[in-house]
């Protein structure tokens, strides 16, 4: 009993105790084996999932691991891979589920950058995306003393990820934050902080041989990283509220030609969406025999691509199909125009287009885009060609319409409805 105290002066800290007392354990028991865990992180930058080993020191910590990895599989007789855990986070600013989809990929990018230069086996790799990071952020806080109003943000911290926890994230939690003190604390988190947190994480554990032994007794090998602290990474459970983004929208050009018009579209995952819209401009004056009508809509079925539409559904690039159908009746004194058959239904009179579009939604302001949208196809129906004769109307011929060529023009303004569908400020979602 002698030797305790000798031991315990001769530790720097509670660790190293902690250590000795384990080594003593271990020799004293034969058969006995314990978990070791390691643990690295990989950075990445704003709202980016692609591994860059030249940044934040990334390209060491990938070769650490890669000759950690093939030094386990050359000498098993240390210890044993039993299970590594792939942690995918991202800094709070920006969509709850755009941050959630990027931190799954850097979890993914990281294992199949490491999964083509060393052996890892499925069995034993797991997976866990945990999208904003508030506990990682409390954590960092905690160890940060020069974090404005410290203690109120740790407080105020803990009560959003509670709320996570029990709720699911949304777009309030992160405006708590912000608000907070006059965004003060915010700026500094959002510059010395936040980078860290846009990180995929590997966690590797590992099971040690029983003992082996040695000259006079037995031995333990114990490699120099060990680690005892007994954390285990835990994913945030949460109950994320359903993603919904929608839009409303005028096509300013028939505005200004007097044709009101409305526009609707719906998102309904990876990056497709279903949009429609209608119009309706009715306008007469018989007395000098002039009209301005026109009424129809369209369908489209919209794909949407490019970086922009990446970091936020219904913004940025899109190509799409479209159909839709169209009347009219236009006449100014003279000769007159009409689309269809008069006098009986929409679908007798119609005309009808079908064609292939492209468009940019571009945001202007937290709830607006514009969106500039042009189509060319076919568009083709019956029409008659008409001239007044003081009380009446005198049918002049009937004509079949071919065109192949533009067919829609659109220059919209985009109001942005749903669950979590808003623009961030320029680089916003991280």
């Amino acid at each position: 009993m002698s030797r305790f105290p000798l031991l315990i002066t001769n530790c720097t800290n509670m660790k190293h105790f902690l250590l000795l007392i384990s080594l003593l354990l271990v020799v004293s028991i034969e058969g006995y084996a314990f978990e070791v865990r390691d643990s690295a992180s990989i950075h990445f930058r704003q709202g980016r999932s692609v591994i860059e080993p030249k940044l934040y020191g990334n390209s060491e910590v990938l070769d650490s691991l890669i000759g950690a990895f093939n030094a386990d599989s050359a000498n098993a007789t240390s210890r044993r891979l039993k299970k590594i855990i792939f942690v995918g986070t991202a800094s709070p600013e920006g969509s709850v589920t755009i941050n959630r989809r990027l931190s799954q990929k850097r979890a993914d990018n990281l294992f199949n950058y490491l999964s083509h230069r060393v052996q890892m086996p499925d069995s034993v790799t797991g997976f866990e995306w945990e999208g904003r990071d508030w506990k990682g952020l409390y954590e960092m806080v905690e160890a940060d003393q020069n974090v404005p109003c410290r203690e109120e943000v740790l407080q105020l911290i803990e009560e959003v990820y509670k709320d996570v926890t029990a709720h699911g994230d949304n777009a309030s939690n992160l405006a708590r934050i912000q608000r907070f003190k006059g965004g003060v604390p915010y700026a500094y988190m959002y510059s010395n902080l936040f980078p860290a947190l846009r990180a995929s994480k590997i966690y590797t554990y590992y099971d040690m041989p029983s003992l082996l032994k040695g000259i006079g007794g037995y031995a333990c090998f114990i490699p120099e990283d060990i680690s005892f602290d007994g954390v285990t990474p835990i994913a945030f459970t949460r109950k994320e509220r359903k993603p919904f983004y929608m839009s409303l929208s005028t096509n300013m050009l028939y505005d200004a030609l007097a044709v009101p018009n409305i526009g609707a579209e719906f998102y309904i995952g990876k990056n497709w969406s279903i949009a429609g819209n209608w119009m309706y401009g009715w306008w007469d004056k018989d007395s000098s025999h002039k009209y301005w009508r026109a009424y129809g809509g369209y369908l489209a079925v919209r794909k949407w691509f490019g970086k922009a539409a990446d970091e936020k559904p219904l913004t940025g690039n899109h190509i799409g199909l479209y159909a839709g159908v169209v009347t009219y009746d236009f006449e100014f004194g003279g000769t007159g125009y009409m689309g269809g058959l008069p006098g009986r239904t929409l679908w007798d009179r119609c005309n009808a287009m079908v064609g292939v579009e492209y468009g940019y939604s571009l945001p202007v302001s937290k709830h607006f885009n514009i969106d500039f949208t042009i189509g060319v196809g076919y568009l083709g129906g019956k029409y008659i060609k008409y001239v007044p004769d003081h009380d009446f109307y005198v049918w002049k011929d009937t004509k079949h319409l071919n065109w192949f060529g533009p067919t829609k023009a659109e220059i919209s303004l985009v109001w942005l409805l749903g669950h979590d569908n808003y623009n961030r400020r320029k680089g916003g979602m991280k």
